[in-house]
């Protein structure tokens, strides 16, 4: 009679179960499939994908910004003064800035501007005054002339003095009875420590 192998009553029952349990195991897709277990058979948990931390880029930069006419012609008359604000308003809200107050005079603006992360100020201005002027000279034949100078002043604001600069813009007549718009600009140049020249700084 051929040998018959040895058993102890249990073993294979042990073996057995030590088995299952490693299928069992190797079927959870977290662990990955066990060796030879077909996908489609595969059940269990699934396994979750934990989504990467996203970068952010904060910045908080309030900006007080300044430009007159051209020559500092009074084009900006009252009858057209409170729409052209207006209007620059929402064309700098347009660039993703935040826009707290437009104001001024005959000659020039103010603008009291929280800078959006994604436009520089150079990018900022010629995005207000090339719309703006076009808008002007389509208001009236006299302002068929309309133009901004070329330059501009642009002075940064401590987030504590955000609300000194917005009443200084809304006060800019009682501001201006004795005093004229080059004044007022260089004595802003003279507080920020700016050095200029007097030949180019109002063209």
């Amino acid at each position: 009679m051929p040998d018959v192998p040895h058993t102890n009553g249990h073993s294979d029952t042990g073996d057995l179960r030590s088995v299952r349990k490693r299928q069992r195991r190797g079927s959870i897709p977290a662990w990955g499939n066990a060796p030879g277990l077909p996908a489609q058979e595969a059940s269990g948990l699934k396994a979750r994908t934990i989504p990467s931390a996203m970068p952010q880029s904060l910045s908080l930069v309030i900006v007080h910004l300044v430009f007159s006419t051209k020559d500092r012609q009074p084009f900006i008359g009252l009858s057209v003064r409170d729409e052209l604000h207006a209007y620059l308003a929402e064309v700098a809200r347009n660039t993703g800035c935040e826009c707290f107050r437009v104001g001024g005079m005959a000659d020039h603006v103010h603008f009291a501007i929280r800078l959006s992360r994604t436009i520089t100020v150079a990018q900022l201005v010629e995005s207000l005054k090339t719309p703006s002027s076009k808008w002007m000279k389509g208001q009236s034949p006299e302002l068929c002339a309309f133009a901004w100078q070329r330059g501009y002043g642009a002075f940064s604001v401590a987030p504590g003095d955000q609300q000194v600069l917005l009443d200084y813009i809304d006060h800019q007549e009682e501001h201006h009875r004795t005093r004229t718009f080059q004044d007022e600009f260089r004595a802003f140049l003279d507080k920020y420590n700016i050095q200029y020249d007097e030949r180019y700084v109002w063209d």
